[in-house]
C-alpha cells in the first residue's frame, strides 16, 4: 500500500500565522502538525508516502523530513497548484499509487489511541473498494456524514448536513483500491470547482464497496484547522506525554519499534538533538531496545 498525506491548503482559518508558512508546519504541542498524519501511515507499516503540498510550500516539507531515509521511508513530494479539492491527490498522485492501493490522510489530523496500530493493520490488509473512519461528534453538520444500518452497514454519506441523520463525522483517513485513481479522474467538479473526496466514497458506496469503521470511544480524532483546534490537540498532546512519560507521533521512535530502523539509527537521530528532551527520549530508547 502506498501512502499520500495532502497538506496543501492556503490555512485562511489559521491567519495571520498562515501568513507566511504552512500549517502542517505549525507544531502541535512539541512537533511540527505533519509528523501526526506522517505517523499513521508509519503504523499501517507504509514506508512509501508522497507529500503534496503549494508550489510555496513544498520545499519547507522537503527541507524538513528529506528523502525519508533516515526513518527508513521513501518520501516523495508533489505540487498541488490550487486548491482543487481532497480527490485531486490521486490525480496528482497516481504515478506514485501506481497498480497499489492507497491510503491518504489529510495534513492537519491528529489520531491517537492504544489500539490504532491493530486497527490499521487489520484495515490495511487487504482493501477491496474503500474503507473511511468514523468519528461520533456533537455537531455532525460541520462535517461529511455516514450513516449506518443496525448491523452497521455504511448506508449514506451527506456532506454537512442541515439535519444530519447520524453523529458519525467523516475522518480525514481514507483507504482505496487502485480504482480510486480512475474514479478521481473522471469526477466532475462540484459547484465549489472541486474534486470532492465526498463524491469518491459515493461511487464506491452506490457499488456496495465502501465501509465505515466506528473508532470509538477509545480513539482520539482531531482537526487542527482551527486556533482553538490547534489548542486543543496541543494541549491533549501535552497532557499525555507529561502524564504518561511517552511520545506521540514520535516518528523517529515509532520507525525503530516498527522495524525500519535499528537501535543505533535510532541513537544516532537521537544525538542530532541532545540539547532537548526529544533527542534525550530516543537515545534512551534505543538504549533500552538494544539491551
Amino acid at each position: 500500500m502506498k501512502g499520500i498525506v495532502l497538506a496543501g491548503g492556503s490555512g485562511t482559518r489559521l491567519h495571520p500565522v498562515t501568513s507566511v508558512v504552512s500549517k502542517q508546519i505549525l507544531p502541535v504541542y512539541n512537533k511540527p502538525m505533519i509528523y501526526y498524519p506522517l505517523s499513521v501511515l508509519m503504523i499501517a507499516g507504509i514506508r512509501e508516502i508522497q507529500i503534496i503540498s503549494t508550489p510555496q510550500h513544498v520545499g519547507l516539507f522537503q527541507a524538513l523530513l528529506g528523502d525519508g531515509s533516515r526513518l527508513g521511508l521513501d518520501l516523495t513530494y508533489a505540487v498541488q497548484p490550487a486548491p482543487r479539492g481532497i480527490a485531486e491527490a490521486f490525480v496528482i498522485g497516481a504515478d506514485h499509487i501506481g497498480d497499489d492501493t492507497c491510503a491518504l490522510i489529510l495534513g492537519d489530523n491528529v489520531f491517537h489511541g492504544s489500539g490504532l496500530y491493530g486497527l490499521l493493520r487489520e484495515h490495511t490488509a487487504h482493501v477491496d473498494g474503500c474503507v473511511l473512519f468514523g468519528y461520533s461528534v456533537k455537531d455532525p453538520e460541520r462535517y461529511g456524514v455516514g450513516e449506518v444500518d443496525a448491523s452497521g452497514r455504511l448506508v449514506a454519506l451527506e456532506e454537512k448536513p442541515s439535519a444530519p441523520r447520524s453523529n458519525l463525522a467523516i475522518t480525514g483517513l481514507y483507504l482505496y483500491d487502485n480504482d480510486v485513481i480512475d474514479i478521481a479522474k473522471n469526477l466532475r467538479p462540484s459547484a465549489r470547482g472541486e474534486l470532492e473526496i465526498t463524491d469518491v466514497n459515493r461511487h464506491y458506496l452506490a457499488q456496495g464497496k465502501a465501509r465505515l469503521v466506528d473508532l470509538g470511544r477509545g480513539f482520539a480524532w482531531l482537526d487542527t484547522g482551527t486556533h482553538d483546534a490547534l489548542l486543543q490537540a496541543s494541549q491533549y498532546v501535552q497532557a499525555l506525554e507529561q502524564r504518561q512519560g511517552v511520545w506521540i507521533a514520535c516518528l523517529e521512535e515509532i520507525a525503530f519499534r516498527m522495524g525500519f530502523i535499528d537501535a543505533e539509527a535510532c541513537h544516532r537521530l537521537g544525538r542530532e538533538s541532545t540539547h532537548a528532551g526529544y533527542g534525550t527520549y530516543l537515545m534512551e530508547l534505543a538504549s533500552q531496545g538494544a539491551r
